[in-house]
């Protein structure tokens, strides 16, 4: 698979897992209080960020068994939990969130993570 697909694909595959996360977060807020029965059901059908939701995942799941038929898997599977830095990153922007020195810690350590494995990829495709 050429880099630059592997590239727009991975970039897909994390703006949709983000937007899904972003609509949970939205769609709690929107239909609480959460409780078991027809009224809660009632509003979670007709909240528009549900199928937003299904949406998001259902077209990330398609990118990432696309991305997994040709891309390093060890590789790929790392890069995917980068949705955790984007989810943050997001939340500051959309909802105020703020980040303390371990999270911070933790979000440059996924990064660090998966830009050692593509740099170990990327050397022993040229072996």
């Amino acid at each position: 698979m050429k880099r630059t697909h592997f590239l727009i694909g991975f970039l897909a595959l994390l703006a949709l897992d983000t937007l899904g996360q972003i609509g949970f977060k939205i769609t709690g807020e929107n239909v609480a209080p959460i409780q078991i029965g027809l009224d809660f059901a009632s509003r979670l059908l007709s909240e528009p960020w549900a199928l937003t939701i299904a949406l998001a995942y259902g077209g990330a799941f398609i990118v990432y068994m696309t991305l997994i038929r040709d891309a390093p898997v060890g590789l790929l599977f790392a890069a995917s939990h980068l949705e955790i830095v984007t989810v943050t990153a997001a939340s500051m922007v959309l909802f105020g969130d703020r980040l303390n020195l371990i999270q911070l810690f933790g979000c440059a350590a996924i990064l660090g993570g998966v830009l050692l494995l593509a740099k170990t990829e990327t050397d022993a495709t040229h072996i």
